[in-house]
Parts: C-alpha cells; structure tokens; sequence
C-alpha cells in the first residue's frame, strides 16, 4: 500500500518552521518526511537510499534496484543538515567537507537534485 502523500501547504509550512528555528519535533519530522518525499518526485528510482534518522528514509536516484542488505549507496544526514540541503541554504559540497554527511557509493551524489525547493 503507497504511503499517504504529504499536502504541499503543510510541508512548507513545516520547512518554513524548521529554517525560523525553534521548531517543535512533529514540525521537524514533518519537513524532513516533505523534502525527502520531494526527492522522491524530483529524482524517482531505487538505487540510493536517503536516511535521515529517526524521522524517514526513501530510496531515489533511477538506476540498479536495491532489495536485500545494506544498499551499495547510502547518504546518511541528521535533520537540519537535510532541510538545510534541500532548501538550498547549505551546499553539498560544503555539507561534505563539513563531514555532516556520509555518503557512500558510486551513485551517492544528490547535488545534481538540489536544492528542492527555495525559501
């Protein structure tokens, strides 16, 4: 069964929390769950699995299809630096020297995706 889809008012919403600061956690969990639903849209496919613990992870990126174990390529954030990312306000590049990113795998690059939205 497909997972309800976020409404596009309320996932804004919640973004537009998170970057003000102070957000409370259901607000965060929302954002992050929006964005990566965005990633989704913007990038379809299964060969990249985002993680963004505790509040969500997808699979994304067209390409070989991961199905067992831990998949070949992962990208791991915490929530602030995945808002920060997908709204444009930080850059991979920079999240990667910063190390507030693992990324592992050939495939394991979203900056061609990003931002996903602007606010």
């Amino acid at each position: 069964m497909a997972r309800a889809r976020i409404d596009e008012g309320a996932g804004l919403r919640a973004v537009d929390a998170v970057l003000a600061g102070g957000a409370p956690r259901p607000d965060v969990a929302l954002a992050v769950r929006y964005l990566l639903q965005c990633l989704t849209d913007r990038a379809p496919g299964n060969s990249v699995e985002v993680r963004v613990p505790p509040f969500g992870a997808v699979q994304a990126v067209e390409g070989p299809r991961h199905t067992r174990g831990t998949p070949p390529n992962v990208v791991e954030m915490d929530a602030a630096t995945w808002v920060a990312l997908a709204t444009g306000s930080l850059q991979w590049p920079d999240a990667l020297a910063a190390a507030r990113i693992s990324a592992s795998g050939s495939r394991a690059d979203l900056s061609p995706v990003l931002p996903l939205v602007r606010r």
